[in-house]
């Protein structure tokens, strides 16, 4: 009996469905709220928390000590819906590439932008696409960092999902920023690349 019991686990592990695989992805592109809310649009992406990466201190936090970090997002995705490509796209229409002092009205190290890639394909890819971003641009400088990634720490939680908990003080704060003012002046359009698919 204990037999069959065992094949019948082993046989229903071989034809259940196998989980969607899923993939990590690092950005920082100042105030992780906004950047939060702009990746949560896009299809295929099935999570993002904020965060702080790319410093050496253990265990920082918001209130607290921060020093070294970037604001950042960890967003977690399906390859199979959107692709690692389609991402940095996503990143680069959310960002002003050519302020090395932040990001809009957020000034100072922890503002500034970079990508944290996880693989060589990652980083090559992320590479050609800030090439991409200075030739579209005749050349101007792109002060977008590419770093390794390191440690991701999520933030303290009432960070997390902050336009959704408090979407009043959300919009005043990005209207104030002129976050979506600046991108549209740098991009056109103020239709980001979401959804965009793969």
């Amino acid at each position: 009996m204990r037999c069959k019991n065992m094949l019948l686990i082993v046989l229903l592990a071989l034809t259940s469905p196998v989980m969607a695989d899923s993939a990590t992805a690092i950005f920082a592109g100042g105030c992780f709220w906004c950047m939060e809310s702009d990746y949560d649009a896009q299809t295929g992406v099935t999570g993002v928390v904020s965060g702080f990466t790319g410093g050496t201190l253990k265990n920082p936090t918001y209130s607290g000590n921060h020093k070294g970090h970037f604001e950042a997002v960890e967003v977690t995705y399906d390859p199979a819906v959107v692709s690692y490509a389609t991402l940095l796209e996503v990143f680069w229409r959310n960002i002003d590439p050519f302020d090395n002092q932040g990001q809009f009205c957020d000034k100072g190290p922890s503002y500034r932008s970079a990508i944290f890639p996880g693989s060589q394909l990652e980083r090559e890819l992320a590479e050609r696409s800030k090439i991409d971003v200075a030739m579209r641009f005749d050349g101007e400088a792109v002060y977008t960092e590419i770093l390794n990634r390191s440690t991701f720490w999520p933030v303290e939680e009432y960070h997390q999902d902050y336009y959704l908990k408090n979407p009043v003080r959300y919009k005043y704060y990005r209207w104030n920023c002129g976050r979506d003012q600046r991108l549209e002046q740098i991009w056109g359009s103020t239709e980001n690349t979401k959804n965009k698919g793969s």
